[in-house]
């Protein structure tokens, strides 16, 4: 997860009403930024491979490819992402973008995959992937956590019964978290999925919006928060379109 510095972190408008302005938080998927990355060096040098060294109808057919694979590999890992903003929720999937103001979402669920509720409507949300490999990871270290904690409560009968137990537990003034028994001292890892966390965070915004905004949105909800829009990503749909058209003149007429 990437996000802007100083997060959604609420900080003084200076103006008359006193309402607290929102820097915006970008939350997309690192790895699939790797991964796209990667992938897109691939394409173009084995590309420009083709159409430097092939002969006959290789270099525009390793064109047309070139032109339909950029889109298409730049839309499922490059493009997603989710911005959290002052006033509104812009979730940016692989060929369509939901500009959502914070007063028409009703939800964000995180299940196998995260899902958008918005205005009415039901969105998967591409830039958040759900691991189940993470999720239960952290669950297992939210439970190792809890139960660091359980035992921590009672430190004091702790420390005297560790006297018998060859210091294990207490003495020379050491935390009677660490140390025992080959347990680390302090938590080893997130105890919330990535996905999870951030699903989270929106939905605490979206509260937060609807409670800074009540009074206003009781006069008119419609015409302060808007309408839930849903527009084409064309810079994306509009080459892949080209190059699929002409990879398949291409094969046609081959």
């Amino acid at each position: 997860m990437s996000d802007t510095p100083g997060g959604d972190k609420p900080t003084s408008s200076g103006s008359d009403d006193d309402v607290p302005v929102y820097s915006d938080k970008v939350y997309r998927s690192v790895s699939g930024v790797a991964g796209g990355v990667f992938l897109l060096a691939l394409l173009i040098s084995l590309s420009i491979d083709a159409m430097v060294q092939g002969s006959g109808r290789a270099p525009i057919t390793a064109a047309a490819v070139l032109v339909a694979a950029v889109p298409l590999i730049a839309a499922f890992t490059l493009w997603p992402q989710v911005r959290s903003g002052e006033n509104r929720l812009l979730v940016r999937n692989p060929f369509r973008t939901i500009d959502a103001p914070w007063g028409t979402v009703e939800s964000l669920t995180a299940a196998l995959s995260v899902e958008l509720r918005a205005g009415g409507r039901k969105f998967v949300v591409w830039a958040l992937p759900v691991s189940m490999r993470q999720r239960k990871r952290a669950n297992k270290q939210a439970m190792l956590a809890a139960g660091d904690r359980s035992i921590t409560g009672g430190g004091a009968s702790r420390r005297d019964s560790g006297r018998l137990g060859f210091g294990l537990m207490g003495g020379g003034g050491r935390d009677s978290r660490g140390g025992g028994f080959g347990r680390p001292a302090e938590d080893t890892g997130p105890t919330q999925a990535w996905a999870d966390k951030a699903v989270v965070e929106l939905n605490e915004r979206a509260e937060m919006f609807r409670a800074e905004r009540g009074a206003v949105a009781d006069e008119g909800a419609a015409a302060v928060t808007g309408q839930v829009k849903v527009t084409w990503t064309w810079p994306i749909v509009a080459p892949l379109a080209v190059g699929i058209i002409a990879l398949i003149v291409i094969l046609a007429t081959g």
